[in-house]
């Protein structure tokens, strides 16, 4: 029987019909077979082993998918296709980070609800994705938009409002006046907001604010236990910013405190100065009125500022002095008080001690304010008691001792200072020993529309108090054991958690999506949800102006700020595992039987927003019994970013975006895919070549037409009962070893090279195998899907590939008879010899001394130095 006779049986009823390599009409139809089969559903409980593979799920943009987007999600492709031919139970899915910001400006540019548009964008990006044929199981899409999905975002906001570890503030934050919202730190950029590029400022404002750093130690020691890219894991290291020091109490002329955390309380003899932070809250009362008018244009000018600015060593120190003094607690002598814009209120107390002669930036800051400069510490080779030879500013901890200024502690090092001097002051009151972090608790309000609803009731005091004495009603579900209030308008406000069974709270439906200008989100405009009732023992909401509450019923308002679009994100890998739960976020059954992701591949941009976020609701849910591993990702990959092809980052700016749809029109999706595997390796920043895709192309023609001959049904070269040469047989085994270690490592540009070297093979066969031309189409599979099911059916093969077993290399078919390598002498390659692989240097110096050519190179010469690589090299150092 011929292949095309094979080939008809197998379609049957296929209508697509084509001689040559036509990919417009191979993708379409094989992604359609796949999702009419369910070819990549996962099934929890299945026997075969399972195997989690999760990508960085997108933000559904009104733009699309760009061309970056494809390369991760090829990758997982590649590695989730490949295990499932390897007997794996593959879980690759796919979902999308829909709230956020870009959706609610639309909204307010163009009246388009948010929730419609979002919709568009997702069936968009989703139709985008599956013309690149990726085996994703689409049964488990999620959307952090949906109720049913947000629900659970709020149950988790309550367990931590439970925990305590959910509170109000009112803080000074970053404000963006363009977009009407508080930004995080790490949402700000050079004092401009990252959405948008607006210009942001300081603002007081309250705000919810999750207490992630109670889980600073564990973020910390966890990175121990995980397979990251170690800048990723620097990077978190030191946002988190662990450090152990000493906290100093100054007392100030009008009978207040200030703080200061030093790791450096050795110097606390040299301080000549105190520097307090712009936003700090005692600055009112220190500024003494003859400096108040430069006191406040400074501090409103560094509003403007972003913290990396203010801290940028290479920039001028400035500041304003208040004209108060404080009282260094070492020495009682009077230091003045400076307001300083790189000091931060948001990293330890806001105060810093300006110690001049042993600190760079308090150096240059003394000298521009011609403040006192105080010598305390010398260089161990410093013999004078003064420190005279000792140069300034001498910052140096190894090594230091204290001069004869420091009293009762001079003489002491560096390191016995530290414990002395804070042991001492810490027996009157003022100092103790303190650890302090870098990281910030996380800023977790947003003043939008577009995000997940709060599920809390803000009630006076004696409506709390009502609810306090039920204490078998629902509100008590996720009662923390400290009560989160605030005061508004000098009344105390009481927060009150939502019962499980009133998840999810929805948002409601507006007429207009803009800010309500008092600094509040678009909700404080939704006054019938806004306004409510509730019943202090049944759980029961219902609207202000509902006419059939009675007089137990409590006057309640909702929270109008709203959770940032993190939140959906931290957790959305749980949710593919079991996204149709309606009793749990997870079973924990289906938890266990998954695990962790064996791979999470994504940007390295979201070191420490995404990545530290996830890190630590995770960390929380595992405390909770809600997950059985304490860390979300044991295994992570930085995909690299694609250049425009002038070698620069791609923007709408600079014209040199470039549209996968259009790529694909032109080349086809298997084409894209092995060109950006092919580009270089996966983590490698590459720059787009249109030339190179076209290359590309040619080998998928090049492969389609010696598989399947001229016409595409059949090659006279390719038939069941070929005689496969020794040759191939060897290209033919060692590219299934190759391609398999080279997926197993992510290393897919050089598992492609290998298959273009097998393919020239093929050409210069005279006749392969079907069974051998099927493997090597199994090897392409992953990589270009489309054009090897249909190589694989027109060959004559049942069933997808993608569901074929993946092939085994033969080692007998890899050892090799001998082997050429070079032989150098004295640094200079002089010629090649002809061994076996396995030859001894003993057996090498024999085959050396008979070769006619490099025998001259060592007749009559002593080896002083001889290193032998087994089949690999031999390298003669000779006695001069």
């Amino acid at each position: 029987m011929t292949n095309e006779s094979l080939f008809a049986i197998f379609r049957g009823h296929m209508s697509i019909n084509c001689t040559s390599y036509d990919f417009a009409q191979i993708e379409p139809y094989w992604q359609a077979y796949w999702a009419k089969h369910k070819t990549f559903k996962a099934n929890n409980f299945d026997e075969r082993p399972p195997y989690y593979i999760l990508d960085m799920f997108p933000y559904p943009s009104g733009a699309g998918l760009h061309i970056g987007h494809p390369e991760g999600y090829t990758a997982t492709d590649i590695l989730g296709r490949y295990k499932k031919a390897c007997g794996f139970n593959v879980l690759h899915p796919m979902g999308w980070d829909a709230f956020g910001l870009p959706a609610e400006q639309h909204a307010i540019a163009t009246g388009t609800p948010p929730a419609e548009n979002t919709a568009n964008n997702i069936d968009h990006f989703r139709g985008q994705i599956q013309r690149l044929g990726f085996g994703i199981d689409w049964d488990r899409e999620v959307d952090t938009t949906d109720p049913e999905y947000y629900r659970w975002t709020q149950w988790i906001f309550l367990k931590l409002f439970q925990r305590n570890l959910a509170y109000v503030d009112e803080k000074p934050i970053w404000w963006c006046p363009a977009l009407g919202t508080a930004l995080s730190n790490e949402e700000v950029i050079d004092g401009k907001s990252e959405r948008g590029n607006h210009p942001v400022e300081r603002k007081n404002l309250r705000q919810w604010i999750l207490r992630i750093t109670a889980y600073a130690d564990k973020l910390t020691e966890g990175l121990e236990d995980i397979d990251w890219p170690d800048s990723t894991k620097r990077q978190q290291i030191a946002w988190i910013g662990r450090s152990e020091g000493s906290t100093v109490h100054f007392k100030t002329e009008g009978d207040h405190s200030l703080s200061v955390y030093t790791t450096r309380i050795d110097t606390l003899y040299g301080v000549s100065f105190l520097a307090i932070a712009p936003e700090h809250p005692l600055l009112e009362k220190l500024i003494q009125p003859e400096n108040q008018a430069v006191a406040e244009r400074y501090i409103q000018e560094s509003k403007s500022k972003s913290d990396l600015a203010r801290t940028d060593l290479a920039k001028n120190k400035t500041g304003v002095f208040t004209g108060s003094y404080a009282i260094n607690p070492l020495t009682h002598q009077k230091v003045p008080i400076w307001i300083a814009d790189y000091v931060l209120m948001s990293y330890a107390t806001g105060t810093v001690m300006g110690v001049p002669a042993h600190d760079e930036r308090d150096f240059t800051f003394a000298k521009t304010y011609e403040l006192p400069i105080v010598q305390v510490l010398k260089s161990q080779e410093d013999t004078t008691e003064d420190g005279a030879d000792t140069p300034l500013p001498y910052c140096q901890k190894d090594g230091a001792f204290l001069t004869k200024n420091c009293g009762a502690h001079a003489g002491l090092a560096h390191e016995k200072a530290v414990k002395i001097i804070t042991e001492d002051l810490k027996k009157i009151g003022a100092a103790e020993f303190t650890t302090q972090y870098k990281l910030r608790d996380w800023l977790f309000s947003r003043q939008r529309y577009w995000g997940e609803p709060f599920p809390v009731i803000w009630v006076d005091e004696s409506g709390f108090n009502k609810i306090l004495e039920n204490k078998q009603s629902p509100w008590h579900e996720f009662m923390p054991e400290e009560p989160v209030a605030f005061t508004q308008n000098g009344k105390k406000m009481y927060a009150v958690p939502l019962p499980s069974s009133a998840l999810p709270l929805t948002l409601p439906h507006l007429e207009a999506y803009q800010p309500a200008g008092t600094g509040e989100s678009p909700l404080a405009n939704a006054h019938e949800w806004l306004h409510v009732k509730i019943h202090p023992s049944t759980g029961e909401v219902r609207a202000a102006n509902d006419e059939s509450c009675g007089p137990d019923w409590i006057a309640g308002t909702r929270e109008t700020n709203t959770m940032p679009n993190w939140a959906g994100s931290c957790w959305y890998y749980l949710r593919y595992l079991d996204p149709k739960n309606k009793e749990a976020l997870v079973d924990p059954k289906v938890e266990a039987y998954w695990g962790a992701p064996a791979y999470y591949v994504g940007g390295a941009e979201h070191a420490v927003l995404h990545l530290l976020y996830a890190r630590f609701w995770h960390r929380f849910l595992y405390e909770e019994k809600v997950v059985s591993q304490p860390e979300p990702f044991p295994r992570l990959f930085h995909q690299g970013i694609i250049l425009g092809e002038d070698g620069t980052k791609m923007s709408k700016s600079k014209g040199n975006t470039i549209n996968p749809d259009d790529v694909i029109a032109q080349h086809g999706a298997d084409a894209l895919r092995l060109y950006e595997m092919f580009m270089g390796p996966l983590e490698d920043m590459k720059p787009w070549n249109t030339k190179g895709i076209e290359g590309i192309s040619r080998f998928l023609r090049r492969f389609f037409r010696e598989a399947l001959g001229e016409d595409g049904n059949g090659s006279q070269k390719i038939h069941k009962d070929a005689e496969n040469s020794d040759k191939f047989l060897q290209t033919l085994h060692f590219t299934i070893q190759k391609v398999t270690e080279d997926i197993e490592t992510l290393r897919f540009n050089t598992a492609i090279s290998q298959l273009m070297i097998a393919l020239n093979q093929v050409q210069e066969e005279n006749q392969v195998s079907t069974k051998a031309m099927s493997q090597l189409t199994q090897l392409l599979a992953p990589f270009a899907p489309h054009i090897a099911e249909e190589i694989w059916a027109r060959l004559g093969n049942a069933g997808s590939v993608a569901e074929a077993a993946w092939p085994q290399h033969d080692p007998k078919f890899l050892i090799q008879d001998t082997v050429e390598i070079p032989v150098q002498i004295d640094g200079r390659v002089r010629g090649n010899l002809i061994v076996s692989p396995t030859a001894t240097q003993e057996e090498v110096l024999n085959l050396l001394k008979q070769d006619v050519a490099l025998s001259t190179y060592v007749s009559g010469k002593s080896i002083k130095k001889t290193i032998y690589v087994t089949g690999k090299i031999l390298n003669l150092v000779l006695q001069q």
